[in-house]
């Protein structure tokens, strides 16, 4: 079977889009993979919404189902208009997340209201009876749902070495009953920061848009940086404006890199 697609990437968290609905966990799997695949942190294709423009179908590299993806959803607006399956610039995006809004800039970037943080305990979920307040691992954290649950973590230790070191056991951490996306971040300034992150189903990634989004939305609240922040990733900075209606604006890249034919 030859299946068409294309590569795209956000800041380094790249994405294999096919314009035909058959993505599947175990086509996920498959095409996913870095060696015996194309290689990708996950996969997605559109598909119709009673509720939005557009819908879409989104996989990790393990095959497990995504609610949202801050990156991904960047390079899925960018790829819808450059098909012209939407004619616009501004349009909505169904998730499993919820309704996303997108605007296509004239430089090519994407902007994305990523809707309101979730800070509830059974519905980040997390069990905790202080979410945003609690100890994993010898250091303290914070927990929100960007539509998918978040560990973040401020530290002045190097972030790198944290994620590498540290991440996959505060994933997979009981006290998260659907694992969590988990963020080491370092304080620059009040306006930036770096954060390095660990990925739920993917692991160590090059950047994560929901993720920044959580650190911004963690530092804010607990008083540590301004609400329009730059946050450096290793594949590059995203910017996070966490405005007075609650909900949270994150704008940055979304590139093409190839397109192909995967034969299965």
């Amino acid at each position: 079977m030859e299946i068409k697609f294309e590569k795209w990437q956000g800041l380094g968290n790249d994405f294999i889009i096919l314009n035909d609905n058959i993505a599947s966990s175990d086509l996920a799997i498959k095409m996913c993979d870095r060696n015996f695949g194309i290689g990708a942190d996950g996969l997605f294709c559109p598909t119709e919404s009673d509720c939005a423009d557009i819908g879409w179908k989104f996989f990790n590299s393990d095959g497990s189902i995504a609610q949202m993806c801050g990156n991904g959803i960047r390079c899925f607006a960018k790829f819808v208009k450059n098909h012209n399956i939407i004619d616009k610039n501004s349009f909505s995006i169904e998730t499993l997340a919820g309704v996303k809004f997108v605007e296509i800039l004239d430089n090519g970037n994407v902007v994305v209201n990523m809707g309101e943080p979730v800070f509830e305990a059974s519905k980040i979920p997390i069990n905790s009876n202080t979410p945003q307040d609690f100890e994993i691992l010898g250091y303290n954290a914070f927990a929100v749902s960007m539509g998918n649950p978040h560990c973040v973590i401020y530290t002045d230790e190097d972030s790198k070495e944290l994620a590498l070191h540290k991440g996959s056991d505060i994933e997979l951490n009981p006290i998260f009953p659907e694992k969590t996306n988990v963020e080491f971040v370092n304080i620059i300034s009040n306006n930036r920061i770096k954060m390095n992150v660990w990925e739920r189903g993917c692991g160590i990634t090059l950047a994560c848009g929901t993720g920044a989004c959580a650190s911004v939305v963690a530092g804010v609240k607990k008083g540590l940086i301004n609400s329009v922040c730059d946050v450096v990733l290793p594949g590059g900075v995203l910017n996070i404006d966490y405005k007075e209606d609650n909900c949270v604006y994150m704008q940055g890249s979304a590139k093409h890199v190839f397109s192909g034919i995967y034969y299965s």
